[in-house]
């Protein structure tokens, strides 16, 4: 047979204080806790405002000159935006002889490929047409897309190589060509004229699910006499 406990007032006052103490602790770590959750959730928002709100970055744009002759050629650029790299540097403009087959030779006797260029502008970019492409699609897509919009094999081959690691690991690539959003974003000037201009630019962002998008049509013009071609993307979201 068990006899009751009893607490003299001295244990009582003592148990009083321990529940007290315990009851202040839960509260504290409650605090920590509820401190430790706000921030996480207030460095969310402003990573996603952050995000949301920083310059797009106009990735590798790149422009090849077509002459019909070896010509020395002037090319400026009207960017609306900053300029992040370029290739040659570009000083005010690029100077350059032009070979028929895009061989470009500066000044110093350096040859490139192409003229290259990178930069950071708060472009809203146009996706009320375009496509929605399995990212296991997206290499067979861009060949047909490119030829469709004049790039030879050559141009669209360099662009796939760039472009297609970044895309073809998504569940869904939702893509639109640029038109007036990127020119007037971006003004090209080239002395003397061409006679043929093709600027590609494509705008993109991955998706976990497909999106309804209406289609767009491709076109490019015939390549007659002088021509430029340019092409270059961005990871819109």
């Amino acid at each position: 047979m068990t006899e009751d406990f009893e607490m003299t007032e001295e244990q009582r006052i003592q148990f009083e204080l321990k529940k007290a103490e315990q009851k202040e602790k839960k509260k504290k770590r409650d605090r920590i806790i509820f401190l430790i959750i706000g921030l996480f959730l207030l460095s969310l928002i402003v990573w996603f405002v952050y995000d949301q709100m920083k310059p797009k970055s106009q990735r590798k744009p790149v422009i090849y000159l077509y002459p019909e002759e070896t010509t020395g050629v002037e090319v400026t650029l009207n960017f609306a935006g900053k300029l992040t790299s370029t290739y040659p540097a570009y000083e005010n403009g690029w100077k350059v002889t032009a070979e028929p087959d895009g061989t470009l030779t500066d000044s110093d006797g350096k040859v490139y490929n192409y003229l290259f260029w990178e930069g950071v502008a708060d472009t809203e970019f146009d996706f009320s047409e375009g496509f929605c492409v399995k990212g296991s699609d997206t290499a067979e897509f861009l060949e047909d897309a490119l030829a469709r919009l004049g790039l030879t094999r050559r141009e669209a081959n360099e662009f796939i190589v760039y472009w297609l690691p970044l895309m073809e690991g998504n569940k869904y690539n939702i893509i639109s060509f640029q038109g007036d959003v990127y020119t007037k974003n971006a003004g090209l000037t080239v002395q003397p004229n061409p006679d043929t201009v093709i600027r590609v630019f494509m705008a993109w962002y991955g998706s976990k699910k497909p999106v309804k998008i209406p289609g767009q049509e491709l076109t490019a013009p015939e390549r007659v006499g002088f021509t430029v071609v340019e092409w270059g993307g961005c990871e819109a979201r």
